[in-house]
C-alpha cells in the first residue's frame, strides 16, 4: 500500500484549471496557424509545379545591404529572419513552462523531457540504420528528429474534441520541449564557421536586451531596433539567427507580480503570436515547401535511402522513441498513466508528432545546403512523410476520440452554474451545499410537475 510519501504521481491526469485554460487558448491559436501553414504549403507546391520557374525566381531573388552582411535571398530571409519570431515565441512558451507549467516540477518534467528525447533519438537512428545499410548520406540525420506543433495540434484539436485536455497538455509540452533540442541541434551541428567578433557584440546585445527588461524598462522603440541589430550580428556570427530569437524569448519574465494582470511574457507572447502563425511559418512554408513533385520524384523519395531515411523517421521512429520513451519511464519511475487513460492514446499522439514540417524543413536546408537537387528531394520527403503520420494519427485518434466523449462531458459539466467545471471544485465543502440545495430544488420541481401531470390526468381543475 503506497503512502503519501511514495505514492506515484499521476501522470495525464487532471491538469490545473489556470493551465487547462492556457493550454485551451494555445490549442485555439495553434489551430488557426495549423490551417495557414498547410495553406501556405499547398500552394507552394502548386506555385512550385504549374509555373515554370518563376518559383524559383523568385525565392532565390536577393535583397538586402551587403554592407551589413545582409544581402539574403527571400528563401533565406524566410528561414532566417522570419522564423527568428516563430523561435521567438517558442521562447516564451518554453519559459512558461519552466516556471509556471508542466516543467517547474522536475518529477512532472521528466515525462515529457525523456519522451522528447527518446522521440528525437529513435528518428536519428532509423535514419542512419537505413543510410548506413543503402550507403547512404548521413548528414541529414537530424531531419527527422523534430516535430510541427502547429500542425500537430491543429490535427489534434479538430479530430480529438472529445480527447482529455491533459492529453493535449502533454503534447504541448512534449513539442516544447522538442523545440529545444531542435535549437540546440541546429545551433551546435549546423553552424557555419563563426566570426567571434560577431558573436561577441551578439552576446553583447542579449546582455542588454536582458539588463533592460530587469530594470522595468518599456517601450518597443527600444526593444523592436536592439532585437534586430541582436538578429543581424547574429546571422553575421555563423550561428543560426533564430536562436537570437529564442535566446531574447527565454529572457521575458512568465510570471506575474501582484497587480498585474499578464506577466510582460504573457503579453508579448498575445501580440506577437498571431504575426507568428499568420505571416512568419506561412511565408516560410511558402517559400521552402515548393519542390516539384511527379510519379518518378514520389517513387525516388521511397527508393533513395537519404528520403526513405526522413520518411521511416517521421512515421516509424517519431511514434516508437515518443511511445517507447513514456512507456518506460511509467514503468520504472514513480510516474504513471492516469486510470482513465489508455495507452492507445499515447500511441496516437507519439504518431502525431510524427508531423515534422516546418523545422524539418529547415534542417533539411541546413543539412544539405550544397547539394540543391538532393534538398529538394529531402523537402519532399518530409511532406510525404508528414502526410502519412497525420492520417496515421488521424485515424488513431478518431478512432480513440469516442471512448473519451463521456469524460469530455465530464470534465466540463458546470450543474452549479458558476463558470467552473465541477470537476475542479469537488474537493470543497460548499461545492457539495450548492449542488445538495440545486438537486433539492430539482426534486421538488420534479414534484411539482408530477402533481401537476396527475391532477390533469383526472381533470382536476385545481382549486377555484
Amino acid at each position: 500500500m503506497n503512502t503519501p510519501r511514495n505514492r506515484r504521481s499521476p501522470f495525464l491526469g487532471r491538469i490545473p484549471l489556470p493551465e487547462r485554460n492556457f493550454v485551451t487558448d494555445a490549442l485555439r491559436a495553434e489551430t488557426v496557424g495549423g490551417v495557414l501553414l498547410l495553406v501556405a504549403a499547398v500552394a507552394a507546391l502548386i506555385w512550385a509545379n504549374t509555373a515554370g520557374g518563376s518559383y524559383e525566381a523568385i525565392r532565390g531573388f536577393h535583397l538586402g545591404p551587403a554592407a551589413l552582411g545582409l544581402d539574403l535571398s527571400i528563401q533565406h530571409w524566410a528561414a532566417n529572419g522570419l522564423l527568428a519570431v516563430f523561435f521567438f515565441v517558442a521562447g516564451i512558451e518554453l519559459k512558461r513552462e519552466l516556471v509556471a507549467g508542466e516543467l517547474r516540477d522536475p518529477k512532472a518534467a521528466a515525462l515529457p523531457v525523456i519522451a522528447a528525447i527518446c522521440g528525437m533519438a529513435m528518428p536519428a537512428v532509423v535514419y542512419a540504420v537505413v543510410n548506413s545499410v543503402g550507403g547512404g548520406d548521413l548528414s541529414g540525420w537530424a531531419v527527422p528528429t523534430a516535430t510541427d506543433i502547429a500542425f500537430a495540434l491543429a490535427v489534434l484539436a479538430v479530430i480529438g474534441t472529445s480527447l482529455p485536455s491533459a492529453l493535449r497538455a502533454f503534447l504541448l509540452t512534449l513539442a516544447v520541449v522538442d523545440d529545444l533540442f531542435a535549437i540546440l541541434i541546429i545551433a551546435i551541428f549546423f553552424t557555419s564557421k563563426i566570426n567571434f567578433l560577431a558573436l561577441g557584440l551578439a552576446v553583447a546585445g542579449l546582455v542588454a536586451f536582458y539588463f533592460l527588461l530587469r530594470r522595468g524598462v518599456r517601450g518597443w522603440y527600444i526593444y523592436l531596433p536592439l532585437a534586430l541589430v541582436i538578429w543581424a550580428l547574429m546571422e553575421n556570427s555563423g550561428v543560426h539567427a533564430t536562436i537570437a530569437g529564442v535566446a531574447m524569448g527565454l529572457m521575458l519574465r512568465c510570471t506575474r507580480h501582484e497587480g498585474e494582470a499578464h506577466s510582460p511574457g504573457e503579453h508579448i507572447e498575445h501580440l506577437v503570436r498571431p504575426l507568428s502563425a499568420g505571416l512568419a511559418v506561412p511565408l516560410f512554408a511558402l517559400f521552402s515547401a515548393g519542390v516539384s513533385v511527379s510519379g518518378g520524384a514520389v517513387h525516388e523519395v521511397f527508393t533513395r535511402p537519404e528520403t526513405l531515411g526522413v520518411v521511416l523517421g517521421l512515421v516509424v521512429g517519431k511514434a516508437l522513441g515518443i511511445f517507447g520513451g513514456t512507456w518506460v519511464t511509467a514503468r520504472f519511475t514513480k510516474a504513471e498513466l492516469n486510470p482513465d487513460l489508455r495507452w492507445p492514446d499515447v500511441f496516437a499522439v507519439a504518431a502525431l508528432a510524427g508531423i515534422g514540417f516546418t523545422v524539418s524543413l529547415l534542417i533539411g536546408e541546413l543539412a544539405f545546403s550544397t547539394d540543391l537537387a538532393l534538398a529538394d528531394e529531402i523537402k519532399a520527403s518530409v511532406l510525404i512523410g508528414s502526410l502519412i503520420a497525420a492520417v496515421f494519427a488521424g485515424v488513431l485518434l478518431k478512432l480513440r476520440n469516442a471512448k473519451y466523449k463521456k469524460l469530455c462531458e465530464d470534465e466540463e459539466r458546470d450543474e452549479d452554474q458558476d463558470g467552473i467545471p465541477d470537476i475542479y471544485e469537488m474537493d470543497k465543502p460548499e461545492y457539495h451545499l450548492r449542488m445538495a440545495v440545486i438537486l433539492e430544488a430539482k426534486a421538488a420541481e420534479h414534484r411539482r410537475l408530477a402533481e401537476v401531470a396527475s391532477g390533469a390526468d383526472r381533470g382536476d381543475d385545481g382549486p377555484a
